[in-house]
């Protein structure tokens, strides 16, 4: 006989004896911590760093938010690095996100929880994130993130991209009515099948009695109409970051004025420029960059129509290189969609979509970031 391990074998035997024993007890305590377990090179580790800074330079912001006296709720640093990781892994919702994070060490480790520490319910987690989300937090997260972005030469401060996307609502057609419908019909089951054909609907006249700030819109000729939002982002053409966030109802011309209002936030005394799609380029949008000593580098629409701009533009090299860069904002919004889980929004309301669409950018911001470099050690 030899023993090898815990068992015996008999003199001839074949057996695998590099074969480990299949233990099935657990150890009663861990001698371990979360910051061991993860990887030095983890891209999650530069990320964790940038937004941590930009949290601790939030702390008087945190501290009006909050009463004096009462029981201590969740930590709001640790409310914003759990909804970024629920952005940044494209979690569909607070309940999986409490799920991962009862077991996924490294999202213990990213919102700052101990091993063994306990995770919040689903429900407390939602009553805490609704605090922040009636408060300006997520606007002044990123910008404390543009300003360690600025800090490191990252950003551009002459050129600029603005640009717009359709985020569908949280709402079926179905529930599209007349806004003087007195009762809604009664259901016969879950499901119910509606016949919309021979019926004109529009917003003038027609609401969702699920999201009633959504409007129905579509893209283009040819395209279906839903009920959306619109999200619209400024960005610096040098690195591709975003610098301004707006969300306004769906309409024709919510595109131009949102993106007026965002470029008044960052013109000055230093003309800049400004680049576009088709879009833009109207006579009003033009004349009104211009009163702000903007030059206006948008995409000529001369299909059937006069453009706006002309050679004076144009000619220079500088046009050429706007109508380049301004591409780079078409990776913003297809992150959005694809990861920050902005295709269709599970919020309802104005409030809550722009609160949501401003942290995805923010979470966009530190993902490119890391990618240039910032806060990797």
């Amino acid at each position: 006989m030899h023993r090898v391990g815990s068992r015996f074998y008999a003199r001839g035997e074949r057996e695998n004896c590099m074969r480990g024993d299949d233990k099935k007890s657990e150890g009663m305590f861990c001698y371990i911590s979360a910051e061991s377990v993860v990887p030095q090179d983890h891209p999650l580790r530069p990320i964790r760093a940038i937004a941590d800074k930009a949290l601790e330079d939030m702390t008087s912001a945190f501290e009006k938010m909050y009463s004096h006296t009462g029981r201590p709720s969740i930590a709001p640093e640790k409310l914003m690095k759990g909804l970024l990781l629920q952005t940044l892994y494209s979690i569909k919702s607070v309940r999986l996100l409490m799920e991962q994070l009862g077991y996924n060490i490294l999202f213990k480790w990213f919102v700052g929880l101990g091993i063994d520490e306990k995770v919040w319910d689903h429900s407390v987690f939602s009553q805490n994130q609704d605090r922040l989300i009636s408060s300006d937090i997520a606007k002044e997260f990123l910008e404390k993130i543009q300003q360690q972005a600025g800090e490191a030469g990252l950003l551009s401060s002459e050129h600029f991209t603005v640009d717009g996307t359709l985020i569908e609502a949280w709402a079926s057609m179905k529930s599209f009515r007349k806004k003087d419908e007195e009762e809604p019909p009664t259901k016969g089951s879950r499901n119910d099948a509606v016949d919309f054909h021979g019926e004109k609907r529009k917003n003038d006249t027609h609401e969702s009695t699920t999201d009633p700030e959504s409007r129905l819109f579509k893209k283009g000729k040819g395209k279906e109409a839903k009920l959306s939002y619109m999200g619209h982002v400024l960005m610096e053409n040098r690195n591709g970051l975003i610098i301004d966030t707006e969300l306004t109802s769906a309409t024709g011309t919510s595109e131009r004025e949102a993106a007026t209002d965002m470029v008044r936030g960052v013109s000055g005394r230093r003309r800049i420029t400004v680049a576009g799609d088709k879009n833009y380029d109207t006579k009003d949008f033009v004349k009104t960059l211009r009163g702000l000593q903007v030059t206006p580098h948008v995409a000529q629409n001369d299909k059937r129509r006069a453009s706006a701009i002309d050679l004076r533009t144009t000619r220079h090299e500088g046009y050429a290189v706007s109508q380049k860069k301004r591409k780079l904002v078409e990776e913003i919004f297809g992150w959005m969609k694809t990861v920050g889980n902005l295709r269709k929004v599970k919020y309802r309301g104005r409030e809550k979509v722009s609160w949501h669409f401003t942290l995805a950018a923010a979470a966009y911001n530190l993902i490119r970031m890391r990618s240039l470099g910032l806060g990797v050690s």
